[in-house]
């Protein structure tokens, strides 16, 4: 599991549940409840008194910080479900005060980062309803807050109002990106993606079950191989695909064996 590109700081917390027990499919988005730079956010975290993390920050001025790496749980809505399923961001404030805003800045850095963490968890789609029933339903909303979790205004007014257009924006520039893909793929495209893919099955890689029979098949010169593989063995490919043309190439060798040809 990797974590995002974006970060330009990286301040590791120690307050967190090591490994999640549940993929990541939910968004969690915090305020920090004050203007705090990235560094500042992450010494906060860093200390293991104040039992409290999150994956990213993200400052006032746009940067990016990682405190927990996305494959652990953080300790931040104040429920271990959710925050082993969530990736949760802190978001600085520029008014330590109701409705607490967010810059500019940081707002489209957060957009950025989500676009990021949806593409690289395989999640197509964020979903918002402003509901705390809808908790855990990710067909329907894999969004949350920790006001649901805890007596708190987190993540303020400002964002929690504004959870509905921060979904379609994310939503807009994943199907954006999907479609700028697909436009790309043409012929020679999917012929060198092919070719790419085949490279991880043109190895000696097998199961242990077909051992006796590829043993068999190898002694008495039925499958020859191609090539050296990187062990210096013989490379028989055994995961790769079959054309008709060596099928029948060792249908041949078989009749040959038999006597038959």
């Amino acid at each position: 599991m990797s974590n995002s590109s974006l970060v330009t700081h990286t301040k590791l917390s120690p307050n967190n549940s090591g490994k999640r027990n549940h993929i990541i499919d939910t968004i969690s988005i915090h305020c920090m409840a004050g203007n705090l730079s990235v560094e500042s956010c992450g010494n906060l975290f860093a200390n293991p008194d104040r039992k409290a993390s999150s994956n990213y920050g993200i400052g006032s001025d746009g940067r990016i910080a990682l405190y927990v790496d996305e494959a652990n749980r953080t300790w931040c809505t104040s429920s271990s479900s959710n925050d082993n399923r969530a990736i949760t961001i802190e978001v600085a404030n520029t008014v330590a005060a109701d409705p607490w805003p967010v810059s500019d800045e940081a707002y489209a850095s957060l957009i950025d980062l989500l676009v990021d963490i949806c593409k690289r968890n395989n999640i197509k789609a964020l979903l918002w309803k402003a509901d705390k029933n809808l908790i855990g339903q990710i067909n329907k909303q894999n969004m949350t807050v920790h006001r649901w979790f805890a007596s708190k205004s987190c993540p303020g007014d400002w964002l929690y109002n504004r959870h509905g257009e921060i979904a379609d924006e994310v939503n807009k520039r994943l199907n954006t990106e999907i479609n700028t893909e697909d436009d790309d793929m043409d012929v020679e495209k999917f012929k060198e993606l092919w070719l790419e893919m085949r490279k991880e099955l043109k190895d000696n890689d097998s199961n242990t079950y077909s051992k006796e029979a590829r043993t068999w098949a190898t002694e008495i010169g039925l499958i020859a191989g191609g090539g050296i593989g990187k062990d210096g063995n013989p490379n028989y490919m055994w995961e790769d695909l079959l054309t008709r043309e060596q099928f029948v190439t060792v249908l041949y060798r078989f009749a040959q064996l038999m006597g038959k040809a």
